[in-house]
């Protein structure tokens, strides 16, 4: 059974840092694309950043660019978000998901995780 687990949110002050990560157990990441969501309460889930197969290629959302860096170490099956200088709209459940390249951009993954809680206090 595919499953992506994602670990690493939790509480933290405005200006400081999280790394979350993905791990996938049932499928080899390294065949999909993967990315990072988030929802934040009342709203819409919004994409943050997805990364190619091979990870040359990654993509962020205009609000993370320059903060988050994501990254991928396919032979352990994990995916990770750095998350720097953290402001207090970056409060909400972030998620990963593994699928195409194209697609994973709209928010279209084959494969979701349960997310985890960031929450950043000002």
């Amino acid at each position: 059974q595919a499953q992506l687990v994602e670990s690493g949110g939790g509480l933290v002050q405005a200006g400081g840092s999280l790394r979350l990560s993905c791990a996938a157990s049932g499928l080899t990441i390294r065949n999909y694309a993967m990315g990072w969501f988030r929802q934040a309460p009342g709203k819409e889930r919004e994409f943050v950043s997805a990364i190619s197969w091979s990870g040359d290629f990654t993509y962020y959302a205009d609000s993370v660019k320059g903060r988050f860096t994501i990254s991928r170490v396919n032979a352990k099956n994990t995916v990770y978000l750095q998350m720097n200088s953290l402001k207090p709209e970056d409060t909400a459940v972030y998620s990963c998901a593994a699928g195409d390249s194209r697609e994973i951009r709209t928010g279209r993954g084959d494969y979701w995780g349960q997310g985890t809680q960031v929450t950043v206090s000002s």
